[in-house]
């Protein structure tokens, strides 16, 4: 049985923090990707926790990605902004840019922000809560290695290659979906590998190609889409969106160029933001509020973040229940 311990978000913020620092990141930006982390760990989305934080550190510590990084910001076009995050992570470079994208959104309806040179490492749903916030719905796409064959392949070739999508509530809780383009997201696929256990069918295939629920042979092979051709569809329609729309890297490129490190590959992320009160008028708030009720009326049926809006919940109240072995792991890195 895994020993676990309980810490504050507040403790869990500040380990995270010092030990970015203490492996070359600037304060500021070590505050802004430990935000994330510690967020996805809130939520309860594990994959995207401090599990993550060994591969940060490894590519801090790898020389492939600057902890100082400073991002330039510029508009290319009326409603499109463009930030080059100077081989830095994503999130310090979103923070730089997101202000701006919310006033080009407010003023023209929708607007595009294209982060290039970056490393994107985290949740998705992250990216998007704070424009929802402000009252826009988002949209927000983002690739990766290959690490996903194509529908009839057996080969990696696509990232798991997520995309979300929030919109904005009254109640301050946006509805939020985020979910990669592969069955399941990578890092469910390590953490299974490392607590032995089996993946359900269907997640991939082994090194030759035939199926396996072994999580050590999946990551020797390739992951699957969801949906078999409709998922790979949608993990080519991403690759599109955070490659070649935007100036950056396909996966397989982001894996030919990748320094092998076990951290973020560079590439690009693009999101869109949409005004609803500019589009659709000032009923668009009420209107979307009527499919929700119609929804949750049903027994059993939830939004999208609802659950992990309970897990927040619970995480603020009584802490995060983290696995030892994670934390020491952390810990480590700051010696």
């Amino acid at each position: 049985m895994t020993n676990n311990i309980n810490m504050t978000i507040e403790s869990a913020s500040k380990l995270v923090i010092d030990c970015f620092v203490r492996n070359g990141c600037s304060p500021a930006v070590a505050k802004s990707v430990a935000r994330v982390i510690v967020a996805a760990e809130a939520d309860g989305c594990l994959s995207h926790g401090l599990f993550r934080v060994p591969g940060y550190v490894a590519s801090l510590r790898s020389g492939k990605v600057s902890g100082v990084a400073q991002p330039k910001v510029r508009q290319a076009l009326p409603g499109v902004i463009v930030v080059d995050g100077q081989g830095g992570f994503a999130p310090p470079a979103l923070d730089e840019a997101r202000s701006s994208l919310i006033e080009l959104t407010r003023g023209n309806g929708i607007a595009g922000l294209a982060l290039v040179n970056v490393h994107h490492f985290s949740a998705l749903w992250t990216d998007l809560e704070p424009i929802c916030a402000e009252g826009l719905c988002s949209l927000a796409f983002t690739s990766y290695l290959p690490v996903v064959a194509p529908a009839g392949g057996t080969k990696p070739l696509f990232g798991t290659n997520p995309m979300a999508f929030g919109w904005p509530r009254a109640d301050g809780r946006p509805m939020v979906f985020d979910q990669a383009s592969s069955v399941l997201a990578r890092g469910e696929v390590m953490i299974a590998a490392r607590d032995s256990h089996r993946m359900p069918e269907g997640v991939g295939i082994d090194a030759n190609g035939n199926p396996s629920t072994d999580p050590n042979e999946i990551l020797k092979g390739a992951m699957l889409t969801f949906g078999g051709y409709k998922g790979s569809a949608i993990a080519l329609m991403v690759e599109l969106l955070a490659g070649s729309l935007i100036g950056e890297q396909f996966s397989y490129q982001a894996g030919e160029n990748d320094n092998k490190d076990g951290g973020p590959p560079r590439g690009g992320e693009l999101i869109i933001a949409m005004n609803p009160v500019a589009i659709g008028g000032v009923g668009a708030f009420a209107h979307a509020e009527q499919l929700f009720s119609k929804i949750t009326e049903q027994p059993g049926a939830r939004l999208p973040a609802d659950r992990r809006y309970a897990n927040r919940v619970r995480a603020t109240e009584s802490g995060l229940s983290l696995p030892a072995e994670v934390v020491e792991q952390v810990r480590a890195l700051m010696i």
